[in-house]
């Protein structure tokens, strides 16, 4: 497969679109790829072309970050790769200030990222949740000094409020501070509420949305029926107890997704997982997909998600059995409404083609 590089929201950071998670790297969780399986992952990423790492520095109580360091730096690809990694959670038991968004956290959280990494810099740092109690004001200030310190390049929102999102938004632009470039939300068939607000957001303020979850921890990838659930294994089932809302995906809806998405992989000869990656990656607003795999074959197979093109009949029966209820306020701004605001007439933005793509291919032209 080719990949393709993009801008990544109204930054010039160029990104895949196609990102490779690391939460799998170490088995500390109960899940996930050993270290020859995990070099085997990268290995198998940036011989297909991509240049885009995610990771975090909860992620496998560390071990994510620093054998995503010592991969990138075996293979010398430092200046080439992109990396992602996010700050917010507390490892430290009985200290309140190893987590969260306050400033003294979070230059804590970047030096211990830097050194696991083994890199002088992150090309992006991402708080990870919102943690209810810090402002925009403390959090924007405390990243753009990062960004000026040579410490990170860009800065993004992960897990947030889009109303705090926004309001981050308005800080930087007002007080000349870098930028929110990207919004690290979980998207999927079987999650399309970000829809709501955060693609709006996105697409107006210069925010590309990273999409995390794409399969939904496993449930859009096949492996999963549900008759079968039990035998199946995997993440969902390991953690099928949990109180984390990221992981309660077992719904009479999720099933209807499920089963919708078996004939529409079927009709176009194509693997569940690969449809429904292809299906979140060419969404609205949406620069990047978080791919993440355990095993060598699970990633080459989601490496060739964007090697077709659904067709538009086969789209709109996706979005049908996927469509969310649209709740309160939203609900008004459907064209039930609209059109009383319009007097009943068509009134649209701008024409088709006034915001032309842009894409630049062609032949290297320098000299060799």
């Amino acid at each position: 497969m080719t990949m393709s590089y993009y801008t990544l929201g109204n930054s010039g950071l160029r990104v895949t679109r196609l990102a490779l998670g690391t939460m799998t790297f170490g088995t500390e969780w109960g899940w996930g790829a050993d270290k020859q399986t995990a070099r085997a992952l990268v290995d198998a990423y940036v011989e297909a072309g991509g240049n885009f790492f995610d990771t975090a520095d909860a992620y496998t109580g560390g071990t994510s970050e620093t054998w995503l360091g010592e991969f990138i730096a075996e293979r010398g690809l430092r200046d080439k790769a992109v990396i992602s990694t996010k700050f917010s959670m507390n490892l430290e038991q009985g200290n309140p200030n190893a987590g969260g968004n306050g400033r003294k956290n979070i230059i804590r959280a970047v030096e211990s990222s830097l050194k696991r990494l083994g890199t002088d810099y992150i090309d992006l740092y991402i708080l990870h949740a919102w943690d209810r109690l810090t402002s925009p004001e403390e959090v924007m200030r405390t990243l753009d000094d990062l960004v000026r310190a040579g410490k990170i390049r860009h800065v993004g929102l992960s897990d947030v409020p889009a109303w705090y999102a926004s309001r981050a938004q308005s800080v930087a632009e007002q007080r000349g501070y870098e930028p929110v470039s990207a919004l690290q939300l979980e998207y999927s068939l079987a999650e399309r509420n970000i829809e709501h607000e955060f693609v709006p957001f996105g697409t107006r303020y210069g925010s590309g949305i990273m999409v995390w979850s794409p399969l939904a921890s496993g449930l859009l990838s096949g492996k999963y029926r549900s008759d079968t659930i039990s035998k199946a294994g995997g993440r969902l089932e390991t953690m099928r107890g949990s109180t984390n809302p990221g992981f309660q995906k077992f719904t009479d809806r999720n099933w209807a997704v499920v089963a919708e998405l078996e004939k529409v992989a079927g009709e176009l000869g194509r693997g569940m997982a690969q449809i429904a990656l292809n299906w979140a990656a060419t969404r609205p607003g949406v620069a990047s997909v978080i791919i993440g795999a355990t095993r060598l074959d699970q990633l080459k197979d989601n490496l060739g998600a964007l090697d077709f093109e659904i067709p538009l009949e086969l789209l709109a029966r996706l979005d049908a059995v996927s469509r969310s209820v649209t709740p309160f306020p939203y609900s008004f701004f459907g064209p039930e409404i609209q059109c009383g605001l319009t007097g009943g007439q068509a009134v649209g933005g701008k024409p088709a083609g006034y915001f032309p793509d842009l894409l630049m291919k062609g032949t290297f032209a320098g000299v060799s």
